[in-house]
């Protein structure tokens, strides 16, 4: 049996990173750990291959090895599904389909063969089995959720690693929390299902082995979801693991009340995590009220995240505007924090509602659904009738990402950020890769691009008050870069 694992193009948006992976030479940013975890489920006989669309072109010659396609996708990546499912069906090759995007939505894609829905550890057997029986049935799914103590480790060797500028693993699945926008707890339920640290470590391990020495995205929902074995199993062991790991570095998910937890904050730096994204939402305790948000109230939010940063972890965050009780002073109250946290990599996005989760359902009640999730952060659109006026909604949301992503803004962030920033350690080797990245970051940024001024000044700024982040000074730059590009692109 040939099987060809394609992982579907995502449209370029902030968490892309298109337009920074060519300063450090990368085609894509991670590689699909779902799908690669699925290969490993496959049988070991039969005869497998990996296209990721994000960083190569699905060729012919690729479809008619195949007797059957397997795809893995999320909502982001709608379009693309469409297109690799009617290449398949002119090819006369099957296609298998699992992934969040098909839980809800299945029954819109009439061109896949079968579906192998909600967690494939439970449903992928039973399609395999009836697959050698010759009695296989379009729908495989289920209502229950699987021990991931069972989950094998991705078959990364089908992943040309070289070209990836991250790699994933994840630890935990499902989220404790309710927030009514989010549908995780649909997908994976709402307590902190665990790997032992054993697992973890294996595949620390198998990525090591094959010479991965960068950074490590740990996708969990909400990383410490379960803050007891995280502390005295999970990290203690990371940790020991890290003593002769030079070179990988850690970042992941987490809620904001890990603020609260200095303990498990300096755990997790002598880990070796230096980056946590956080879902801030809004400062708008209305709002926070609105959606369940609960974890997120009766906090000084900013001082939070400063915490966060002077226990060596850089806060990424994701911001929401569009809820109901949001009115026309949520644009300035959003720039104002974001400028004053110093959070640079700020996702803001209008609140969408996505198929499975709670405001689904609310709105669906309401009337106010106009149809499916946009496709993107900066897509200015949202699929439900908002209560602000929707043109004063979308301006209002140009006028934030305008704003905090100009160049004076954006590098006044990282200055914010670095007087509250203490990492324990930084590691930026000197090899081809970084020199490189210094080069065409000099050039592009310093030379030719309109922030050439703000550039130099940050760069001499952190010589003189920062100097060990000057790496990170670098990198943040080139991340300041491509959002901007996006910007421009999307936010007319």
């Amino acid at each position: 049996m040939n099987v060809l694992l394609i992982y579907p193009e995502f449209l370029n948006a902030l968490w892309s990173f298109k337009y920074a992976l060519k300063f450090i030479n990368k085609k894509a940013y991670t590689p699909p750990l779902g799908l690669l975890t699925v290969a490993a489920m496959l049988p070991a006989e039969w005869k497998k291959r990996l296209v990721d669309l994000n960083m190569t072109e699905l060729k012919e010659e690729s479809l008619r090895w195949a007797d059957y396609v397997f795809i893995s996708a999320m909502s982001v990546q709608r379009k693309s599904v469409q297109q690799i499912i009617e290449r398949c069906k002119e090819a006369g090759v099957k296609v298998v389909a699992g992934g969040p995007l098909f839980i809800n939505e299945y029954d819109q894609f009439e061109g896949v063969d079968h579906f192998i829905l909600n967690e494939a550890e439970l449903t992928l057997p039973y399609f395999l089995d009836e697959l050698e029986r010759g009695c296989v049935k379009r729908v495989y799914k289920t209502s229950e959720f699987t021990d991931i103590k069972k989950t094998p480790v991705p078959l990364w060797e089908l992943a040309d690693i070289k070209h990836y500028a991250s790699m994933s693993i994840q630890f935990s699945r499902g989220c404790p929390y309710h927030c009514d926008f989010c549908n995780v707890t649909t997908l994976f339920g709402n307590s902190s299902r665990i790997k032992t640290y054993e697992q973890t470590i294996n595949e620390l391990d198998s990525l090591y082995n094959i010479g991965w020495r960068g950074s490590i995205f740990f996708v969990d929902d909400n990383f410490i979801g379960n803050k007891r074995y995280i502390k005295t199993v999970l990290l203690p062991a990371l940790i020991e693991w890290k003593k002769d790991k030079r070179g990988t570095t850690f970042y992941t998910e987490t809620s904001i009340n890990l603020a609260d937890d200095e303990e498990l904050m300096q755990l997790m730096v002598q880990a070796g995590f230096d980056r946590v994204f956080i879902g801030i939402e809004t400062p708008d305790e209305r709002s926070l009220d609105e959606c369940g948000k609960k974890q997120n109230k009766n906090r000084n939010l900013l001082q939070d995240v400063k915490r966060i940063q002077r226990a060596g972890l850089q806060v990424q965050g994701g911001f929401i505007i569009g809820f109901d009780n949001d009115s026309t002073s949520i644009f300035k109250r959003q720039i104002d924090f974001i400028q004053k946290s110093g959070i640079v990599m700020a996702n803001v996005s209008l609140l969408q509602a996505p198929t499975g989760s709670r405001l689904y359902e609310r709105l669906r009640q309401e009337g106010r659904l106009l149809g499916q999730m946009g496709f993107q952060v900066v897509d200015n659109v949202t699929n439900f009738i908002p209560k602000m006026n929707l043109d004063v909604l979308q301006e209002g949301y140009k006028e934030i990402m305008r704003y905090i992503y100009s160049p004076r803004n954006y590098y006044n962030r990282i200055k914010t950020l670095f007087l509250e920033y203490e990492p324990s350690q930084i590691y930026a080797p000197i090899n081809f890769g970084n020199v490189l990245s210094l080069l065409r970051s000099i050039y592009y940024l310093g030379i030719l691009g309109r922030e050439r001024f703000y550039y130099w000044n940050l760069l001499v700024w952190t010589s003189i008050y920062k100097p060990r982040l000057i790496p990170l000074a670098i990198r943040l730059s080139i991340y300041g870069y491509h959002y901007r590009k996006i910007v421009e692109m999307k936010v007319q």
